[in-house]
């Protein structure tokens, strides 16, 4: 499997690099920035796995991450945001998004899911974790949540949640509406304004609500049979 690191700091990149040559067996290239990465891109025919810097002179992360998806399809993507880890609200399991210090056991185990994945799996992330890191990145925009059939819009302004919009809902019901879906595909763009501002509160308690609602949601309506949900969970 091919991967390639985007990453400015050239003493940690390489570290980074060093990481995955110990502890797997995939081939992994370091590169500065943004263009330098889309120079990589022309000369190699695949790539499995991106870790891009999120936001950094030279380099947008997820406009390069939107790139290399229709350079590469089947492209498994992960973000090294700017921000420390202690300033994470919550924590999310299977994560992709690896602040500093960086859990260089958490990125061994998202490269590991991607080779498993296979060559045509979606790139997904925990509605959670997109939110979050955007949040904590202060973006402005728009991020597009994709499950199945089913979309939502969630609206940022300085790193703020001002609006979001489902097929039936909107606000605070949106939000978490789209958390419950879990897992899903997203889209950025930081050019598009919130059509109205229906959210005030700030956005690590409005994930937080949205997150217990879906615990307790689960907790009133467990799986029919006990027996079925152990076996899926060994086959997970």
């Amino acid at each position: 499997m091919q991967l390639l690191i985007v990453h400015r700091d050239a003493e940690l990149g390489a570290q980074l690099v060093q990481m995955v040559k110990d502890y797997t067996r995939h081939d992994c290239d370091l590169v500065a920035n943004e263009a330098d990465a889309l120079d990589w891109a022309r000369s190699h025919s695949r790539c499995a796995f991106l870790m891009t810097q999120l936001d950094q002179p030279g380099t947008d992360g997820l406009r390069l991450g939107g790139s290399f998806s229709e350079l590469f399809p089947g492209l498994q993507t992960a973000f090294l945001p700017g921000y420390s880890r202690s300033e994470q609200r919550l924590e999310v399991a299977n994560t992709k998004v690896f602040p500093e210090p960086i859990d260089g056991e958490a990125v061994l185990a998202a490269i590991q899911r991607a080779e498993q994945a296979g060559s045509n799996a979606p790139d997904l992330f925990h509605v959670v974790d997109v939110l979050q890191m955007c949040c904590l990145n202060a973006s402005d925009g728009a991020v597009q949540m994709v499950d199945g059939d089913q979309s939502g819009f969630v609206y940022l302004r300085g790193g703020q949640i001002v609006h979001a919009e489902t097929g039936g809902r909107s606000g605070g019901d949106a939000v978490i509406q789209v958390v419950a879906w879990g897992a899903v595909e997203f889209a950025y763009d930081r050019t598009i304004p919130a059509p109205t501002e229906t959210i005030t509160a700030p956005w690590d308690a409005l994930l937080i609500d949205a997150v217990t609602r879906r615990h307790e949601q689960k907790v009133a309506n467990p799986p029919r049979s006990r027996t079925w949900a152990k076996l899926r969970g060994r086959t997970a």
